[in-house]
Formats: C-alpha cells, structure tokens, sequence
C-alpha cells in the first residue's frame, strides 16, 4: 500500500518519501521553514516534539539547520514519568539528539517534573506550560499501531478528557499499555491550536493503521482528532 491510495479527509496534505533519510530532511527542512517564519513574524517560536526511536534521525537533521535558535522553545507532546537521565525519558532523547549544532541555543521546556503522584507531576506540568509560546507554532506527532499519538492511548482512563476539543488543562497523566506506563501527555486541545501539525510515520503497517483510523471513532483511535486540516502527513515505505 501506498499513501496515495489512502482517501484523506480534505485539506491533509501527504508527502510520501524514497527512504527514513530523505523523509527526516524534507520534515526537518519544513519545520525549520516554519520556525523561521514564526521568529520573523512573532520574534519568537515554538515546536512541539514526539519521543521515542523513530523521530531520532529528523531531530538530527533538524539540529543542523540554520536559523535563530535562541528564540525557540522546544517542548514534548508527552513524557515518561522518569528521570531525565533514565534512558526511556523523551527529554533526554531531545537533549541528546536536537540541542546540540546550530539548535544547542534553543530552550527546552520539559514535561518531567518529580512529585509524589503522577497526577500530581501532571498538574505541576500544567501549569508550567503557561510559559509555552502559544499557538504553538509547530507540531510534530507520530503514531503508534493501536492509533495512539503523544500519549493518548486507547482504554487510557482520562482519554475522554484528554481527547476534548474544549479541555482546560493542558497535560494530563495517561497509562500506556506498555512500561513505562506511566506517562503525562500535551491534551488535544493544546496541541490542536498548532499552526503547522505534522505526521511522521513510516511503513505499511501505519498506513494501514490510518486507513482504520478513519473508520473508526475518536477514543478507538485516538490520532483519528488530528487526521483534519492543517495535517500535513511524512511517511516512506
């Protein structure tokens, strides 16, 4: 299957890439774009990342590109509840991978924060994010096969909540099905006010997660709120 034979919902925009190489710099080439655009029109920027294995390769790519990095803020779509130095911390994943090159002046604003109870970490989180630059200026999310994005996975208890177009909070604590479970993630309707949202995802199996997506209901799937207008969607075979 190709990304082409998908029916989109109007207004999302696909690009499909030759390999995992040229899609991490025709993506980070966009971002940088718009990041730019947004310190020269606002005189400053903000970009939401997504963790794990897969965005490694774009952060790299991304670092390099020139532009005035000291007037963006960097931010997670969701976090592991562990110490940034743990090796399953999506903040350490940014640190390592995006600050360092053209992109080391860049502020990061983390969602880890130590605190008795997950619940209360979320809530500390929330608050911080006061300090995030909003709209955000741009997002990039990936997708898990169960149709999860940031951390709003399926059967998660606050999904509902996290998943409202009109929620007040902007993190909550999520449980992913697999460790660690515990995890804070950006709501819906933070991340939603992005001006530039971006899909990265690679491989068959994930189109064929989209194709179902867009059957199914919102909590089933949950990255089914994101397949609108602005999306524009990465993927390679």
């Amino acid at each position: 299957m190709a990304i082409s034979e998908l029916e989109l919902p109007s207004g999302v925009v696909a690009h499909s890439l030759a390999d995992p190489d040229q899609m991490a710099r025709a993506l980070a080439d966009r971002v940088a774009e718009a990041l730019s655009y947004a310190v020269a029109t606002h005189g400053c920027a903000s970009l939401v990342v997504s963790g794990g294995r897969s965005p490694i390769a774009f952060l790299e790519a991304l670092s390099t590109c020139p532009l005035d990095w000291a007037k963006v803020q960097v931010s997670l779509a969701d976090e592991r509840w562990v110490d940034v130095n743990d090796a399953d911390s999506n903040e350490g994943l940014v640190r390592r991978h995006l600050l360092q090159n053209a992109a080391a002046d860049a502020q990061l604003l983390g969602l880890y924060q130590p605190a008795e109870t997950l619940e209360q970490a979320a809530r500390l989180v929330s608050h911080r994010l006061d300090d995030l630059h909003q709209p955000i200026d741009v997002l990039v999310l990936g997708m898990g096969n169960d149709g999860h994005t940031a951390s709003l996975f399926p059967n998660s208890p606050l999904l509902a909540q996290g998943l409202d177009p009109d929620g007040a909070a902007h993190c909550l604590p999520m449980q992913a099905p697999i460790s660690p479970e515990q995890r804070i993630s950006m709501t819906y309707s933070l991340l939603a006010t992005a001006r530039v949202q971006c899909l990265a995802i690679q491989g068959p199996a994930k189109l064929e997660t989209l194709r179902q997506a867009m059957q199914l209901e919102t909590l089933q799937m949950p990255i089914r709120a994101f397949l609108h207008s602005p999306l524009e969607i990465y993927w390679c075979p």
